[in-house]
């Protein structure tokens, strides 16, 4: 039976997958079941940070699996206590104290619990335009109406949306209920949508101002992706809660959210919970990725890759009228076409040229490659991106 066939057969049907069958990886490249090599601008959607199984990553995991694969909660492990120590000398100003899990949207909801308890209030403030995950409570706090609907029954009615970007709406949202404001520093799956300079620190102002918690979903975002440690820097705050997953474990499942340690206290034994989050694999592989970074000079080196990879895609975008706008930060970056149906067929036509990437809300080729990355791999993109627009045209 062949592998797509035997996916109909025997795995949920929920995801619109390329025909395309990855048996092996290494740096930037993926490798499909007849050999063939493809380099990789999606990177597991943001997650392999280091590239494809990443040689010291994959000796300190090795290492760990013939020592402790897993004991539970009810007991400390070093690999934990080094993971968070070793997380705290990254993340923003203030946050020192963590809840480890194993995805992005378990971060957000562990978030979101976090927030009401410690506010003691139970409406939360989010975008139009949101991705925070698929969980009942994490898919109510997403705005894309065909992932909510039919799920409404099960959602809690305790989000109000305002248009991303917009201040004044979301002072006009905010009650005596309101216990947070949940967003994205740049949106992703909504279109690599990067902020006015004045909407997150009028975020931080109108939090302090109104005793609202600001929770940044930093799981796409975090972990070098955007040229800082965590994108929220670019702007120079820091929250009082953050989510992190995709990058921080190199591909290994891992998630995390992080507080200021008078926000994480408000958690007490039994609040709280995940049998495998935390695990010691998962915190290797974690705090490895975030040691092989520092010695990398990673947040340095994403922003010079990511000028070059911008600049280069304003270029091609002179001579293709199809391109409406080029957008992003560091090695998080979008280029949105004239329409889903351009969008489709330029993925389908680099494909063909042994070239991997993403297209997301609908028309917006979306580039979250391995932080690795060298000029030499942006250029043979640009060449493809080159070649398949002219085939499509508009």
């Amino acid at each position: 039976m062949r592998t797509r066939e035997a996916y109909l057969r025997y795995i949920a049907n929920t995801y619109n997958r390329l025909p395309l069958v990855i048996v092996r990886g290494r740096g930037m490249y993926v490798f499909d079941e007849r050999g063939r090599r493809y380099l990789d601008f999606v990177g597991g959607i943001a997650v392999c940070s280091l590239g494809h199984c990443p040689p010291a990553v994959v000796r300190a995991v090795r290492k760990q699996l013939s020592r402790l694969m897993h004991v539970s909660n009810l007991f400390y492990t070093r690999e934990q206590l080094d993971l968070a120590s070793t997380l705290s000398s990254v993340t923003p100003d203030g946050i020192k104290k963590f809840f480890f899990c194993n995805s992005g949207a378990e971060a957000n909801e562990g978030a979101l619990k976090l927030a009401v308890k410690h506010s003691g209030r139970e409406r939360i403030i989010v975008m139009e335009g949101s991705f925070h995950g698929r969980t009942a409570l994490t898919v109510g706090a997403t705005w894309k109406r065909e992932y909510r609907e039919p799920f409404e029954k099960i959602i809690p009615k305790v989000f109000d949306f305002v248009p991303f970007g917009d201040l004044a709406a979301v002072e006009r949202a905010v009650t005596d209920q309101t216990a947070a404001v949940l967003v994205e520093p740049i949106q992703g799956e909504g279109g690599v949508r990067v902020p006015p300079d004045d909407f997150l620190p009028g975020l931080r102002k109108l939090c302090d101002e109104r005793n609202i918690l600001l929770i940044l979903d930093e799981v796409q975002t975090g972990i070098c992706r955007t040229g800082r440690w965590f994108a929220c820097e670019h702007w120079g705050i820091s929250p009082d809660i953050i989510t992190m997953a995709k990058g921080l474990g190199s591909g290994f499942p891992i998630g995390a959210f992080g507080a200021r340690p008078e926000v994480m206290d408000s958690f007490s034994p039994s609040d709280h919970a995940s049998t495998f989050g935390g695990n010691p694999l998962a915190c290797v592989a974690a705090a490895e990725t975030i040691r092989t970074m520092k010695k990398l000079k990673m947040p340095r080196r994403v922003e010079k890759t990511g000028g070059y990879f911008m600049a280069r895609l304003a270029e091609l975008a002179e001579g293709h009228p199809q391109i409406a706008d080029v957008r992003g930060k560091g090695l998080l970056i979008g280029v949105e076409l004239q329409s889903a149906d351009i969008a489709s067929k330029v993925q389908t036509e680099v494909m063909k040229r042994g070239i991997l990437i993403n297209v997301t809300a609908e028309k917006v080729l979306r580039f979250v490659p391995p932080l690795i990355i060298g000029r030499t791999h942006i250029d043979r993109l640009i060449d493809a991106l080159d070649v398949a627009l002219r085939k499509v045209g508009g």
